[in-house]
């Protein structure tokens, strides 16, 4: 169970599945739901780090693409289109329960860099301090294999990571990490707290999840590994109403909770 009193600092990461209907375009009233509950946690005296997909997948649908481009152009592309419809809705809903977001488009570069990193850093720090939400995505209009993380998951451990938050959240569309995998095994029971991420524990892990993201639960895994090793709670959750938000950081048990090597 988590201890609400010590979370001060949140980094939460939504997926496209969770953002987007099966036609690709945005399911707004979860979108709405979704800065509105992060609004209200940081009225409420908290600091909020948004790490959001969907640029690809939103630009997919607004192009009228009948499938995912599977060449990097043709992602880059979609990518530049979703951003823009991303950010202005972001913006809009955010900006509708006064609070300003702040978009940061980042590589593994940008990370692994040490000047980019420091950089990085302040510029968070700085958001932070003028009252901002971040909102952070992979610059997938630019990147290519050699700076890209590939997935949000990951790159939302790292932003957790580099803002020294209390907690990562990572919004799915399942509720958590099952025995065995809830769609084919009627049996599957969630796992509600993992105090060590092993072998046994990433064999559990199923496929690449929809045809609209390009996670699925392994890179949730790995996102845990590389948060819970760096000190910070983690926790995998159904994103489908937001408001399940506040049960978690009430102290209720919601999804699965990853917990930090101290």
């Amino acid at each position: 169970m988590l201890n609400r009193k010590e979370i001060n600092r949140i980094v939460v990461k939504v997926g496209t599945s969770t953002l987007t209907y099966d036609t690709g375009k945005i399911n707004i009233r979860r979108m709405s739901a979704l800065a509105r509950v992060l609004s209200d946690l940081k009225n409420s005296g908290r600091e909020v780090a948004l790490v959001t997909s969907g640029a690809i997948g939103v630009g997919v649908g607004k192009l009228g693409l009948k499938e995912r481009p599977k060449d990097t152009p043709g992602r880059q592309a979609a990518a530049t289109v979703g951003q823009c419809e991303l950010m202005f809705l972001y913006d809009k809903f955010f900006g509708e329960f006064g609070n300003i977001t702040g978009q940061l488009l980042v590589t593994k570069d940008d990370f692994e860099n040490a000047e980019r990193h420091k950089n990085l850093h302040n510029s968070f720090m700085k958001l932070f301090e003028y009252g901002a939400i971040p909102i952070v995505n992979e610059n997938d209009s630019v990147a290519v294999e050699e700076i890209v993380f590939g997935d949000n998951d990951s790159l939302s451990a790292h932003v957790a990571k580099i803002v020294d938050a209390d907690l990562l959240i990572i919004l799915t569309d399942i509720d958590g990490l099952f025995s065995a995998n809830p769609r084919e095994d009627e049996n599957a029971v969630l796992i509600r707290c993992v105090e060590n991420i092993d072998d046994s524990i990433l064999a559990l892990a199923g496929g690449t999840g929809t045809n609209r993201g390009t996670g699925g639960m392994i890179t949730k895994l790995h996102a845990a590994q590389i948060a819970t090793e760096a000190g910070i709670d983690t926790v995998v959750m159904n994103g489908s109403d937001p408001e399940d938000l506040y049960k978690l950081l009430d102290g209720r048990q919601t999804g699965t909770l990853f917990k930090a090597k101290r």
